[in-house]
Formats: structure tokens, sequence, C-alpha cells
């Protein structure tokens, strides 16, 4: 199975994607296609039975681009020595034979070679080296990165639309103008005489004309689209305004004929500044809606805005600075106090702190030593290091990131499918209802069933219907309303450590009922430490753990590393250990500072008859508190207890009372034994702790909770939607299970294929963001949905004429134009509230 994102041109509404998905699922090998109208890519998913070119072709042979992205990196490269053209094409002519260069184009005027090159065949010093080895002088060059293809032709669109609207404008605002001011009789507007319809009709209707031409000429993308789908029966928005706007300059252009050959009357009956102002509104929209689709992306922006552009090489013992796509594995770099890291890798000498907050969302410096993993785009907060280059390019955490962003954000959610289904049969539906509504306004005008506005005949008043009706329909806000809420609310996570891999986990994660949290290293934080140390009557707290400690050195299980650490974290220095034997399953015995001492469990203390006396109230104590007590005898006498325990979080709490507070039930799930699990679970505040459960098995438990078996608690219960949050390592099987996988990464780790959600940092509070930030996106969804339906709903039927059948006014076709224009554009400003959204 193979996937691929590819980038679509021409699309303009709702109809245009779902037609490409219908034309790609029917190609053999495709086994999905999604459209996102709001990113204008394709995601497809095909087999080895079909090719990337032919699904290229299907898109292309609809009438649709298929832009391609160069994968190459652009330098400017400035050169000295040049005087005429042989020079720029020799110098041109060696840096195209090298290998790896995609492309070369030697300015002699500005003294510039602009190159596209492939940095992970060549690097730029070759270039330079065959420019000098042509005789000519390789300057200080630049380099401009890969290059961004969706965003400059994003940019260049938006430019080319503002730019059709104010010449649209700019001839529209006069049309409308002197199309309107002599129909305005209670004031007295300046008009110049010349211009008098009564007077010189012809002349006025050729004004009209002239004004119009260039305003069609704007909207030309209308007219070639629009009737190129309506002859190929696949119609969307652009066909309605074409049909629409066709229609009223026919008619006009009809009734300058009629004025010509002197019916003066027919100057009344002129539609030029309709069709004019329609274009003219529309193109707003659509500039208005083109800006508002690029901040709802800013979210990438903002992550591919981290990264550094060059690093610092250590090339045969000197410092280098170069572009950050020529860094290979293997290179060891140079991070100097306030520069960010370029590329991911392994401290190879210095200390630092270093700030990874723009990937983890921790606000405090993590300090780094040698051996440490260092990050792409963290900041080195001071000292310097050197560190050996791992991860490059799209392996680094930041490329995975925005790989999971992105893919995100081109997802589709269920919610989606009703609108989807109807923006198939949208457009031809509107086409139909403006045919009768035009018919059958015509007819009972005709008849006299009806009375007409003042001046206007039959024929006009049906044709001002046929507009209305196709003009003010919006497939465009059916399309956007999900997309653009998606865009913005998995960029919103992504900027709070939270990554929701797509449209559907971020939908079910509002439906969340139960949430099942793995205990260790999730709610609690993995690693045992010392939490209590209890004395006996005549021994010292900190001789007692220097003892136990001294005695566990050599120790590999997890709790005695605990208490060493404890002992290390409070300054205590070590004794030397002798006759060091280890007890299976029991302790430890050995000889401390001459003293013979015992380390162990309950079952070694008792085995030599050591009795616990005043200690045996704290043993029970410290049990019942979920922890692990390690007594130590001295000279076969008790001397005390260290306490072990795998310490709560302190975010734990907070985010299990914020769970109940949205009335979700909160469980937790370990294979401890069923007295820590309930001292924990007290602590927490945990609804319903499930203990001594094997990994193998916390799927089979989160099934029981989901109600498809019998339930956790032993009654029936209806079918729950569950959660499931782990380390997404060991808990994999379940977090597929569950409705929604929560993994809890390092920041790093963000490819945990198992899980919906990853969270960045290791902090439960996210848990409830996540959910809050779905309920909010979802919420958002509705409202656009609402919007979007409502719109047309209510809009298509006024259009044609339904407040007018009952007494009231008749929508003039500008003002459909208007609605239809800010009804998408209102849509996308919805979306945009997601990004106030706050964490906590």
């Amino acid at each position: 199975m193979q996937s691929a994102t590819l980038s679509i041109g021409g699309m303009t509404c709702a109809a245009c994607a779902g037609r490409i998905e219908k034309t790609v699922r029917k190609l053999e090998g495709v086994n999905g296609a999604t459209v996102n109208l709001a990113t204008e890519k394709l995601s497809v998913e095909y087999t080895d039975t079909q090719t990337l070119a032919g699904i290229k072709e299907a898109v292309v042979n609809i009438g649709y681009e298929v832009l391609d992205k160069p994968k190459g990196t652009a330098a400017t490269i400035p050169i000295g020595g040049m005087t005429c053209a042989s020079c720029s094409a020799r110098v041109e002519k060696a840096i195209r034979k090298l290998e790896g260069v995609e492309s070369v184009s030697v300015n002699l005027a500005t003294e510039k070679a602009a190159v596209i090159y492939n940095p992970r065949t060549i690097r730029i010093s070759a270039i330079k080296n065959a420019i000098e080895k042509s005789g000519y002088k390789a300057l200080d060059f630049s380099t401009d990165g890969a290059v961004d293809e969706d965003k400059l032709r994003k940019e260049r669109e938006i430019r080319v639309l503002w730019t059709k609207f104010i010449v649209s404008a700019s001839f529209g605002l006069p049309l409308l103008y002197i199309a309107m001011v002599p129909m305005i009789t209670w004031v007295s507007l300046p008009f110049p005489q010349a211009l008098a319809p009564m007077n010189f009709p012809l002349i006025y209707a050729l004004v009209e004309l002239v004004l119009v031409i260039p305003i069609i000429s704007a909207g030309r993308r209308f007219y070639t689209v629009g009737f190129k789908n309506l002859l190929r029966r696949s119609p969307n928005m652009d066909s309605l305004i074409a049909i629409g706007t066709t229609a009223a300059v026919a008619y006009s252009l009809y009734n300058m004929w009629q004025i010509s050959q002197g019916n003066f009357k027919a100057v009344d009956a002129l539609y030029f500044e309709t069709a004019g102002v329609i274009i003219t509104l529309i193109l707003l929209g659509k500039s208005l809606e083109a800006v508002s689709k690029g901040r709802t992306s800013e979210a990438i922006k903002k992550l591919m805005g981290l990264a550094p552009k060059t690093a610092i090489i250590i090339e045969h013992g000197v410092e280098k600075e170069i572009p950050i796509d020529e860094v290979i594995p293997g290179d060891v770099i140079v991070v100097k106090p306030g520069a960010k890291i370029p590329v991911d890798g392994v401290v190879v000498e210095g200390h630092t702190a270093i700030d990874e907050s723009m990937l983890t969302g921790e606000s405090m410096p993590v300090d780094k030593k040698t051996g440490d993993n260092v990050y792409a785009a963290t900041i080195n907060s001071n000292g310097v290091i050197r560190f050996k280059a791992e991860k490059i390019g799209s392996d680094t955490a930041l490329a995975q990131i925005i790989k999971l962003v992105e893919d995100a954000q081109g997802s589709k959610a269920p919610i989606a499918q009703m609108a989807d289904i109807v923006a198939g049969y949208f457009v031809p539906i509107v086409c139909v209802i403006a045919v009768l509504a035009g018919v059958a306004w015509f007819a009972a005008a005709s008849s006299g069933l009806v009375a007409l506005p003042a001046g206007k005949s039959a024929l006009e008043f049906s044709l001002t219907i046929f507009i209305s009706v196709l003009v003010i329909a919006c497939p465009c806000a059916l399309g956007l309303a999900t997309p653009t809420a998606i865009m913005v609310g998995t960029g919103k996570g992504a900027e709070n450590g939270i990554l929701i891999k797509g449209g559907e986990a971020l939908e079910t994660a509002h439906k969340i009922q139960t949430i099942v949290f793995d205990k260790t290293g999730t709610i609690t934080e993995g690693k045992p430490r010392v939490t209590d140390i209890v004395a006996a009557n005549g021994v010292e707290w900190d001789y007692l753990l220097r003892v136990i400690a001294s005695a566990e050195k050599g120790s590999e299980h997890p709790l005695g590393q605990a208490i060493v650490q404890g002992a290390e974290e409070r300054g205590l220095e070590l004794f030397a250990a002798s006759h060091f034997e280890a007890l299976t399953g029991r302790g430890i015995e050995a000889e401390i500072d001459g003293v013979k001492t015992l380390i162990g469990n309950r079952k070694l203390m008792d085995e030599r008859v050591i009795a616990l006396g005043e200690l045996e109230a704290d043993s029970d104590r410290l049990a019942g508190e979920g922890k692990t007590p390690m007594y130590a005898a001295l000279d076969e006498k008790i001397a005390g207890i260290v306490a072990v325990a795998d310490v709560v979080k302190p975010s734990s709490k907070a985010a299990v009372e914020s769970l109940h507070k949205m009335g979700i039930e909160v469980v937790m799930i370990t294979g401890d034994n069923k007295k820590t699990a309930a001292a924990i679970a007290k602590q927490v505040g945990i609804d319903l702790a499930l203990s001594e459960v094997l990994p193998q098995d916390k799927s089979n438990e989160v099934k029981k909770l989901q109600g498809e078996g019998e339930a956790a608690r032993g009654e029936k219960r209806q079918r729950r939607f569950v959660a499931m949050v782990g380390d997404g390592v060991n808990d994999a099987p379940a977090l597929a299970q569950a409705d929604i996988g929560v993994a809890i990464g390092s920041g790093t780790d963000v490819a945990m294929e198992s899980a919906d959600i990853v969270l960045m940092r290791s902090d439960l509070m996210d848990v409830p963001t996540a959910i809050n930030l779905s309920k909010r996106t979802i919420r958002n969804i509705k409202q656009n949905l609402f919007w979007a339906f409502g719109y047309n709903v209510l809009g298509i039927p006024i259009a044609a004429g339904a407040l007018y059948l009952f007494g009231g006014p008749l929508l003039n076709p500008i003002f459909a134009a208007a609605a239809m224009s800010l009804s998408s554009v209102s849509v996308l400003t919805n979306a945009l509230r997601l990004k106030r959204f706050k964490a906590g």
C-alpha cells in the first residue's frame, strides 16, 4: 500500500472536491481518496496496480491541475569576474554538469547564479568549486531553503484575486452609479446629461457595456471553468455564476439591440450592472476567503519557521557555516549560547541547558551533557556544545510533528460526510430550482396570476428570479465548514503540545465517557523514589540511608537503584561494602562499616526472626499507602525502614478532577497488587482501579469497559466511548482497542502508530485540554454546518420569490451575490475563532 498527497489547482467549491474524490476512487487499485478544499490537497492510498502518474492524469482529465512541488533547495550565488554573455554561459554549463543540480540560471546583469539542487547529492561548496574552476569568483551565497511552492502559489493567488477585485471594483462602482442614479428620484445626485437614459438611451447602454467588459474579463475564470464543467455534466459554483451573469448580459445585449431598433423603453431592461456587481462581490468574497484560508494554516507555518536555516559544522578542525539542508548524519555541529539546534543528534562535548518548550511545551530548560539527545529547533540557553548529527531533514522530531499536523489537517471528520453528500448533488439541484422557479413565475406573470413590480415585464421578472437563485446558492460554505475548523483545531493542539492525528480522532474525543489511565509512567513518574525513612530508636536516619545505599550500590534492582539515588540526592557519602551476598527474592546480606547488615523484605526479617517492634505500625501504614518498605537490620536488630514508591505526578490529581468536572469516569489499570492500586487510586481520586492486569490483558479490560463484553463491575452497560492513556509502547494493544488512544510521549517520540493523540509533554492536564479542544472544535463545526445549511435553506426560497409571493420584497440579484460572498467568509471567520482557544 502506498500513499501520496497532491496539491490540486482549479477547485472553487465543494462540488469540485467531490468530483475529484469520485473520479480518483473509481480508478483501479485506489483504496481511498479524500480532498480537502481548505488546503487544496488530495490524499490518496493506492496499491501497486495503480501509479501516481495515472492518478495525476485522471485529475487533469477532469479539468483540474496537479501542482508538482520541486524537492530541491534554492541557492543564489553572487559571481565575480563575468564580463559578457559567454562568461555567464560558461558558468551555467559548468554548474549544470554537476550531479544533483536540478536547474541553474546565470544572470549577467545581476551577476548571480540561481541554482536549485539536491542537498543530499551535492553540497554548495562543490558548486562554488565548479565556478572557481571555470575561472570566476564565487562570492558569499544565500539559500532560500526548500522551495515552498504551496506558499508561493497561495500568495500569488491572493495577489491575483485582489488585483482582479480592484479592477472589477474600479469599473463596477461607476457602472452601478450610472445604472442606479437615474432611478433615484427622491434625492438629486450629479449625473452627466450626455448619458441621460431617456435622452440618449443607446449611448447610455454602450457606456454600461464598455464598463462591464473589463469586469467580465476580470472574472473570466468563472466562465471558462464554469461552462467547461457544465459541458462535462458536473457543474460547480463557477457554473452557477457563469449561467446567472451570462443570462443578465445576454438579456441586456438583446435590449441594446431593441434600443438600436428604436424601442427606447428597452433602456429600463438593462442588467449590465447586475452582472458587473455580482462578479465584483464574488471576487471580493474569494479574495477574503483566500486570505482566511491562509490564516487557518498558520500553525504549520509557525512550526516550519522554528527550524534554523544554517548550521556550524567542524570540517578538518575548522568551524564552517553551511545551509541546514547540507548537513549529513555524522557531521559534528557546534552550537553556541542563544543559537538553535539545527538537527537531531547526540551531544559529544560540552554541557548546557536547552529550552525545548517549542517542541514539548515544558517551560524549564533541560540540562544536556555528553550522551544526551538534542532536537532540531530547540534553543541552547547557555554553554557551548558539540553534537553529532543523527537525524536530518524529514527524519527530525520537528519534521515528524509537522507531518503529523499536515496529515491531520488534510483528513476528514465523519461529521463532514453529510455535507459532502449534499455538496455532490447541490449544484445540479440549484440549477433545476432556478429553471423551475423562473419558468413558474414567467407562466404566472404572463397569465396575470401575480402582479408584477412596476416597470417590469414577465420575462424580466422571471429572469431576476432565475439569476438570484443561481447566485445566492453557496456550495463553498458547505465545503469549508468542516476542514477549516479541523485545520485550526489541530494547529491549536500542536501549539499546546497536543498532536491530534486526524479529523476522526478530533471528533471522537468529544464523545469520551470513560478514560483509562495506565498507572506506571502515566499517573506516576514511572521511576521509584525514596519517599519515607523511618529509623529505630538510637539510629540516625542519614546513617541508616547511608548503610542501605552502600549495600545496594552494586544492585541492578530498580528499588535498590532508587535508594542509591536517594542517598546521592541528599549528598550522603557511601561506605565500602564487603562480604556481599544476594538473597534471591528476599534481599541482600553484607558487611557495611564493620557491621553485619541485612536489607530486604518482610519475608527476610521473618526468616531471620528479627522483630519489627515499634516499627510494626509504620510498616503497615507504608504498605497501606501503596509504598514498598525495605527493612534494614544491623547486627540482627531492626534499624529502620526505607519506603520506596513510584510517586504520583504533580498534575495527576488536578487532571482527574478536571475530567470529573466534565462528567467523565476515570479508571486506572495496573499490574500492581490491589493494595498498592487502591492507595494510588485514593490519592488521585480515581473512580475504579483495575489491578493485577497483565499487559496482554489490558485491551480486554478496555473492551469490557466499552460494553462489548461483561462490564468491569459485573453489571451490563450500554456501549461507552472509552479513551486509553498510556506510554504508547507497552500499552499498544489497549491504545488500539480504545475509541481514542492517547500516548504520552517525551515530545520527540511522535510516530506512535497505535495512538490517535500524542501528548508531547508528560503532563496529564493535557488530557482534559485535548477533550476540551475537541468539544470546542466540534461545536465550531456544527455552527459552521448550521450556518452553511441554514443560509442555503433560507436563501434559495427567498431568491426564488417566496417573500414576494406573500406580499414581501423581491430579492435583487446584487444582494444575493453579496450574501453568497459573505457566507463562506463568515464560515472561515467563525473557524478562526478557535485560534483564541487556551489550554487549562
